[in-house]
């Protein structure tokens, strides 16, 4: 068993000096496990189904996705024409919809360039909104602006305007988009709700969180109502600062102004007291989301799935599993999610056959992918298992990242191996990390992991270290996580009267097992 251990050690530093000596200093992959399922900006939820391959051949939006690139449009437009077609308003928007969804702006604008200059319909003040649109994001604010002023008198209204203020927000040009918008009232044209949701999205950083008061009274002002998805993305503010209580609140107000939740403001409601760890919450707000969700949703099934692994419930698990699978196309993000979601309830033997799964049906090719799985051995201790993955991941081509030693540092400490832990904890923090990845709650929940472990030990200085970043993403403000940093001291029979202090300071509330700790603490006054 020794030299099993010796060998590992040898064999897993020797390929983590390989990955560091080669790798580039930039290593911001993205984390394998997105608490709400959604980017900030969005907050919405898109369906997952693929369309029938029979019936989408047969579509224009088909012919023009499919266009080898460099190819101009008009090839899609000539050959549906050809087969005695006619060009409908509704096929372009089909298509502009597909086109923005996989994000081929650039397509998108020679679509509509096509639609106003061949004109197989009167362009009417959509068309040209979706025109705006484009031509802002590909040649910028100033071609918008002159696009605007080109465009028909009578299709100069709410909706073109909306969407010139919308594209400024998207630039994060603040000052011109308040500009149109004050011209907008000049004119009588109403603000549209989404505007003011960007306003906030753009302010909801800690240092400009102040603005948003500010934005919901002029919004008032406007007498535009708050939509649910206003009300979504302040909850998704209030959680990602770990502020329970806020979130709470935002959701009183909005059944106080009789706006009925969705899926997506249950899902927030339901992931933040999972993490939280306030369970019984959190499985009310399940049901609501099982009870509110609508068509076979991808988003919302891989937040069930998270959820179902927080809440222990093995059965509900595997049935939101095999409804993803029955799918027409599963996403490698659902395998990761549904692995670590089976790793986090115990099952190993079911995330070892949905990792053998992935890898039959997927090319294995992110070191995201690893991660899931070396999270998962990590986390039960099977540090033998992690490191072989880890050997695996460097054959395959993908280069670990601040993610997998962070893991791989835990599955040291679970396995009793000290040393190596703390070795592999540096070789982590040589590597960059976005910040969004250090406010990531799997990041958060495995630092905290570690922290456990040292005050398990009585390492307070190791603790305080690792404690330090998750004051720095507000996690302290759960009381379970400070009680975890008293515990050290206790069990390393070191008193600081400040402890307490700290807590509340922090945002914290003692609970009875703060008390409990403190009080064992005050026997090794000096």
């Amino acid at each position: 068993m020794q030299a099993g251990v010796l060998l590992w050690r040898h064999s897993f530093f020797r390929a983590i000096r390989r990955i560091v000596v080669f790798s580039s200093p930039v290593n911001q992959i993205a984390y394998s496990f997105n608490p709400f399922g959604t980017e900030t900006a969005a907050l919405s939820f898109e369906e997952s189904s693929k369309p029938n391959q029979e019936e989408e051949s047969k579509s224009l939006s088909w012919r023009i996705e499919k266009l080898p690139r460099g190819e101009p449009v008009g090839l899609a437009f000539q050959s549906w024409m050809g087969e005695g077609c006619p060009i409908h308003r509704g096929h372009i928007f089909h298509a502009i919809n597909r086109l923005r969804k996989l994000k081929f702006n650039k397509r998108a604008l020679e679509v509509m360039e096509w639609v106003v200059r061949e004109r197989p319909y009167r362009p009417k003040e959509l068309d040209y909104s979706y025109l705006l649109e484009f031509t802002t994001k590909l040649h910028g604010i100033s071609q918008g602006e002159k696009l605007f002023s080109h465009v028909p008198l009578e299709f100069q209204n709410e909706l073109l305007y909306n969407n010139l203020v919308i594209a400024c927000l998207d630039k994060g040009v603040i000052r011109l988009s308040l500009a149109y918008m004050k011209k907008m009232r000049e004119l009588g044209h109403p603000i549209s709700y989404l505007v003011f949701n960007r306003l906030i999205i753009l302010h909801s950083s800690p240092h400009r969180r102040k603005i948003i008061p500010r934005i919901l009274t002029q919004m008032k002002a406007d007498k535009v109502a708050r939509h649910v998805s206003t009300y979504n993305i302040l909850m998704k503010i209030e959680a990602n600062e770990h502020n329970i209580e806020g979130l709470v609140k935002v959701f009183g107000e909005m059944k106080q102004q009789q706006v009925e939740p969705n899926e997506v403001s249950y899902c927030l409601l339901a992931t933040a007291h999972a993490v939280a760890k306030l369970y019984t919450v959190a499985e009310a707000y399940v049901e609501a989301v099982e009870k509110s969700i609508t068509g076979n949703n991808w988003s919302t099934l891989d937040v069930l799935i998270i959820l179902y692994g927080y809440l222990g419930k093995p059965t509900d698990l595997e049935r939101t599993w095999g409804i993803v699978q029955e799918l027409p196309h599963v996403r490698s993000k659902s395998y990761m999610l549904a692995i670590e979601a089976f790793g986090r309830i115990g099952q190993l033997n079911r995330a070892e056959e949905l990792w053998l799964e992935i890898k039959s049906k997927k090319e294995l090719k992110s070191t995201e992918q690893f991660n899931s799985m070396i999270s998962v051995y990590s986390k039960h201790g099977f540090i033998d298992k992690a490191s072989g993955l880890f050997r695996e991941m460097e054959m395959n081509g993908c280069k670990a990242n601040a993610i997998t030693y962070r893991n791989l540092a835990l599955g040291c400490l679970k396995a009793g191996l000290l040393e190596e832990a703390l070795k592999t904890l540096e070789l982590g923090k040589g590597l960059t990390i976005s910040t969004r990845i250090r406010k990531s709650i799997p990041w958060l929940e495995t630092t905290l992991s570690i922290v456990e472990i040292f005050s398990e030990n009585g390492d307070v200085e190791n603790a305080e270290k690792l404690f330090e970043e998750l004051k720095t993403a507000n996690y302290t403000r759960y009381t379970f996580v400070y009680n975890t940093l008293i515990k050290a001291y206790v069990k390393a029979k070191v008193y600081d009267p400040n402890l307490l202090r700290r807590m509340i300071l922090g945002g914290a509330r003692p609970d009875a097992e703060t008390y409990s700790l403190m009080k064992l603490a005050e026997q090794f006054q000096t």
